[in-house]
Formats: structure tokens, sequence, C-alpha cells
């Protein structure tokens, strides 16, 4: 079964511009002008519309037990709104409890997601517990195809210590394995807790004065320190503040492999919104929090000299009733908000449309550079002969409104409530086969485990080559 897409501005992650795609099956085999409809069994006209290579979300956390509670969105309703979102593959974090081996945490996230998903998935390993057998896991893992991990400065079930840290990524170093790293001084923000506590400051408000930007800045330089004696390159997971921003650039101004991540949250919202106070304020308690308006233009411009990477979600969400928990303490209030279902029409609305980046680099952050940097490319991430034929087909100029009533969420509000956009998703092939329409998910649980290669450097434009480890 052949089908011919005409007349659509494909969108790559060096160029763009009208084309026409053959798939054949579930691969694309051409990509090139007027292509014959006589080489078809079905066509398409996608006049005036834009093709993406299906979007990758590289860090979600679905099913995930935190903080008293589980989240909201389960691998069911999440992937639900990643595929009607254009996301066609997220990686979600498989989490090593204390006492656990990788073996066994590995197999627990497959039992939440294997035939539940609507988008293909894999997972990194987040590691808790580094240990003889730990070390010795990490090639099994990679050998599953769990080729990237995961690693805490702070939440103390989660944390490691930095000589741990400091061992971890000399394993990964060996192995060809890469970590991204949450980024926060633990001890500190636990004393600026305590401090609060004993001053009465119980509400919401406080969260983000108890995890101030230059206790995420620390924790980044501290990181690329042990990451520089380590030898091994890093990423920093959902950046946030102009102060993280320079470290990282000092460190690779040391020639060291620095790539980052940053999520909409960050670019589109600030702090102001702890201000609400009580419930309203809880929606937006996420860690790190929300920064300042000039965080925001720090963040833009990074995007736009390409010193950001990716643009993931870290979509965790929860009811405004789970929210609840933490309504007499703020450190009760489970942290995190939904995402993946409007990453690509925000990046398009106030990224594209405003000149703040231009389409290709939308294309890199969300398709090209996670298929890289996470081991699915050239079969993910780019349209291309060879490539797996997952698209997006985006009506640039078809407007909305985000609301929670017509969102795929498990949950009861959305953090981007009466948000306009303008550029919205169309329809979704997944393998070839048409699973959006209109805007509407058509087949559902249609999803794969993606088994993922090692990571491939994203500081060069990426030459298309298949069969590559």
């Amino acid at each position: 079964m052949k089908l011919l897409l005409q007349n659509g501005t494909v969108v790559n992650g060096q160029e763009s511009g009208k084309k026409d795609i053959l798939v054949d099956g579930e691969t694309i085999c051409r990509v090139e002008e007027n292509i014959s409809p006589e080489e078809a069994d079905e066509i398409l006209d996608l006049e005036g519309k834009l093709v993406f290579p299906g979007f990758i979300d590289a860090h979600t956390h679905f099913d995930l037990e935190v903080s008293g509670t589980v989240t909201a969105d389960d691998f069911a309703s999440g992937t639900l709104a990643a595929i009607a979102g254009g996301t066609t593959t997220i990686v979600d974090f498989a989490t090593q409890n204390k006492g656990e081996t990788l073996g066994e945490a590995l197999a627990n996230w497959h039992q939440k997601a294997d035939g539940k998903a609507s988008c293909d998935y894999g997972f990194h390993m987040a590691i808790s517990d580094w240990n003889e057998e730990t070390f010795a896991q990490i090639e099994d893992m990679i050998a599953a195809g769990v080729t990237t991990f995961k690693l805490y400065m702070t939440y103390p079930a989660m944390k490691l210590n930095d000589g741990e840290i400091y061992e971890v990524l000399k394993r990964l170093k060996d192995m060809g394995g890469i970590a991204g790293v949450h980024c926060e001084n633990a001890d500190v923000i636990d004393a600026l807790i305590r401090e609060a506590k004993a001053q009465g400051r119980l509400d919401a408000d406080t969260h983000p004065k108890v995890r101030p930007a230059q206790l995420e800045a620390e924790a980044v330089h501290r990181l690329l320190v042990t990451a520089q004696t380590a030898g091994t390159p890093i990423i920093v997971v959902h950046l946030t503040c102009k102060e993280a921003c320079r470290e990282i650039e000092e460190a690779r101004a040391r020639g060291q492999e620095v790539y980052a991540e940053t999520c909409p949250q960050y670019l589109l919202m600030d702090d102001s919104l702890y201000e609400q106070g009580g419930a309203e304020a809880a929606k937006y308690v996420i860690s790190p929090p929300l920064r300042k308006k000039e965080d925001q233009e720090c963040l833009w411009k990074a995007l736009k000299e390409e010193r950001i990477q990716t643009v993931s979600t870290d979509h965790c969400s929860f009811t405004t009733k789970q929210k609840a928990m933490g309504k007499e303490d703020f450190t009760k209030i489970p942290n995190g908000m939904p995402g993946v279902e409007t990453r690509g029409t925000l990046l398009y609305t106030y990224g594209v449309r405003e000149g703040r980046i231009s389409l290709e680099q939308m294309c890199r952050f969300l398709s090209e550079n996670p298929a890289k940097l996470y081991g699915m490319y050239p079969e993910k991430g780019c349209i291309a002969p060879g490539s797996t034929a997952d698209l997006v087909v985006m009506d640039p100029e078809k407007e909305a409104v985000i609301t929670a009533s017509t969102q795929h969420y498990a949950m009861d509000y959305a953090p981007f409530e009466g948000t306009k956009i303008k550029g919205c998703i169309d329809k979704v092939y997944l393998h070839g086969t048409l699973v959006v329409d209109k805007g509407a998910v058509q087949i559902e649980k249609a999803g794969r485990y993606v088994p993922r290669k090692k990571y491939v450097a994203i500081h060069s434009p990426a030459k298309v080559q298949f069969g590559e480890q």
C-alpha cells in the first residue's frame, strides 16, 4: 500500500520546502518534487499544510508513584494526549526504587506501558540505588535498548551524592551511555524549607522561594565539574534560568560536551502565577519552579542561538484534588504539570509565528535533536527515504484556545487554560497509518516499544545514514 502526500511544505531540521512524500507501508521511500500519482494507491493533497517528522518528547512521567500518590496520567491517557498533539514517540523514566535492581525497574515500566500506548515509547533508566549490582546492570540496560539514564541531585527517594554521580558517569563513559540530570541543591533547599516552616510560611507561594534560581545554577555547576572530572558528556534537563545557562556556557568554553533541555512552561510562564496563592498557585508547583520573565527571555535567546538543544515537557500531571494534598503544607503538593498535548502548537504559535525561532529550528528541537541525542536517528526525527513514516501535518492558519474541556489528559484543569494558539495539529501518521485526522484521534494503542541506539552528538548538521550503531 503506497500513500502519496502531495503539495505540503515538508519541514526538516536543515531545510523546508514544498515536496511530495511517498510512503510504502511503514516507511518513507521518496521525498521529492512532483512524484507521479501513478506510483501511489492513495493520494492526499496537503496544500497549505506543514509536514513535520513526528515529534519526540524525551521527558515524561506517566504512571509514576510520587509524593504519596500516582500521577493522573498513565500510559493510556498520557500517550493518547501525546499523539493528539503530534508527539509520535515519548521516552519515559523507568524508575529504580531503593532496593530494586535495574532489571526489576525496567520490567515494572514495561508492565505499565506495554499494550496501552497510543504512540511509540522508550525508557530512560532513573537510578536511585547505586551499588555493584547496579554498576553491572548498566550493560544489561544498554543491551535492552535503554541507552540513556536519569540522575537526581534532589528528592530524598531519588538523590545520589556527588561521588555516586561521578561513578555513574564514569561507567556510562565506558559503556557509551549518557545521563540527564535534575540539578538543584537539595541540602540548601531542605534548610530553606525548615526555615519557612518554622516561620509558618506553608502556602504554595512559598515553593519558589525555597528553590531559588541560584540553587539550580549551583547544582548545574557542580554537575558540570563532576562530568568534566569523569570525562563524559552530560545533559542538563528542564533548564529554567539565566544563571544556569551561564554555567553551561562556561563549561562549553572549557571544551565540555554539554546538552540542555527546556520546557514550554519555562518559556511561557513566570513566577507571578504563584502570587495567586492557595489552590491556584498549587497548579504551578513544579520543580524547578517557574522563574522570572528575564529568564524566559534568556531561554528564548538560547534557543534562537541553539545553545539549548531540545524542548521537552516534563509531563507529570496531577488533579486539583491531588494538588490539594498540600493545602496545609506546600511540601506535600505533588510537583508537576502536564504538557505533551500542547508542546508543538505552543512552540509554533509563540516561537515560529513570533519570529523567535525558525520552522527548521522547531523541527530540530522537537524531532531531529531528540532523535539523535536519544538514539533513534535517522529512523525517527527526519523526513527522508528509509525513515519511519511518523508524520505530523499542521494547519498553520487554524486557530484554537487551550481548555481543559477538550484535552485528553486524565485531569481536571489546564495550566495554559485560555491560551490562544494559531497552528493546530490536523493529521498524525504513526508507522504510515493515519491515527489522528482533523485533530481527532482515530486509532488508539498502536504504539510500540522502541529499543534505542547510543546517542549521537548533535552540534553539527546530521547526515542521514541508516544501520549505524
